[in-house]
């Protein structure tokens, strides 16, 4: 292979300095600004602050409000990973065995990835409106008193709903690539040694796949833990203390509501550490059974 030639040395470093001040300025930077805040009391008007060590550290891992927050927040993370690699595993695999029609399939299917949260947000509330909402309707069939904005558990379930909906399509597109990447040799070899379609593929197409679902893995945990803003800011409807909220949105109303930058700090930084830890352990545990051929 060719190797690439520099008529300088610093050059490549000169080509590196972009991407490097977009992380430095908006990732670095930051990350020390909220482990520095995370130590004091701040005024929210910048007039004065006040060293109180790990205090704030303390009063949020002993809150029983955060240790809910946070007990939903896995819950949460936790059926919107599964749901949403199940269901666009399930729909690739279907995708891809259609013969005609598989483009207009594929266009339908990848369409939502192109709403932005906050919009697929107002189209769940609407979906799930108390008057008009049809999911409503269909879950008063079911003797199902449906009342998203009012109750936890409701809202919960259409939160749930709304995030799986809306990562479905970039799932079922990396999914469907890595289908559609599969040697066609391979799949005509299985079809010989094993009849049954479904053996066929727990034994052959979903460990070949295992590259691309322990990318998703890490891609659609980091997408409930943050990407989800948007739909749960619209879907509580300014009402976060009677409905859930994950840890990301309790930054968000502390720090910015709230005024209490020490405290919004503190739980930035306890966020972080829990996914550098979390990507760390996937890459520990979860990476040594995935195989790349």
């Amino acid at each position: 292979m060719k190797r690439v030639q520099f008529s300088s040395p610093v050059l490549p470093y000169l080509f590196l300095l972009p991407q490097m001040l977009v992380v430095f300025v908006f990732f670095y930077w930051p990350s020390v600004q909220a482990i520095q805040s995370s130590f004091y009391i701040e005024d929210p008007f910048g007039f004065g602050s006040t060293f109180v060590g790990a205090a704030n550290y303390t009063d949020v891992l002993l809150s029983p409000e955060y240790q809910k927050i946070a007990r939903f927040t896995a819950v949460f993370t936790f059926l919107v990973t599964v749901l949403s690699l199940g269901l666009g595993l399930l729909l690739a695999v279907k995708a891809d065995a259609v013969i005609r029609g598989a483009s207009a399939y594929k266009t339908i299917l990848i369409s939502v990835y192109a709403i932005a949260p906050p919009v697929a947000g107002l189209i769940g509330m609407m979906f799930f409106d108390q008057h008009i909402g049809p999911f409503v309707k269909f879950a008063a069939w079911f003797g199902w008193n449906m009342k998203v904005g009012l109750s936890y558990f409701d809202t919960a379930f259409a939160m749930i709903a709304v995030s799986v909906w809306k990562q479905i399509p970039y799932n079922f597109i990396i999914i469907l690539s890595g289908l559609q990447g599969i040697p066609a040799a391979i799949r005509e070899a299985a079809a010989i040694d094993c009849r049954s379609g479904t053996r066929r593929f727990w034994t052959v197409i979903l460990p070949l796949l295992a590259p691309t679902a322990f990318f998703l893995l890490i891609i659609n945990i980091t997408y409930a833990l943050f990407d989800t803003f948007g739909i749960i800011d619209v879907m509580v409807k300014d009402k976060a203390a009677d409905n859930p909220i994950t840890l990301v949105y309790k930054v968000y109303l502390d720090g910015f509501r709230g005024n209490d930058i020490g405290s919004s700090s503190a739980q930035s930084v306890i966020l972080m550490v829990v996914v550098f830890v979390l990507t760390v352990a996937q890459f520990r545990f979860i990476e040594r059974r995935v195989h790349y051929g």
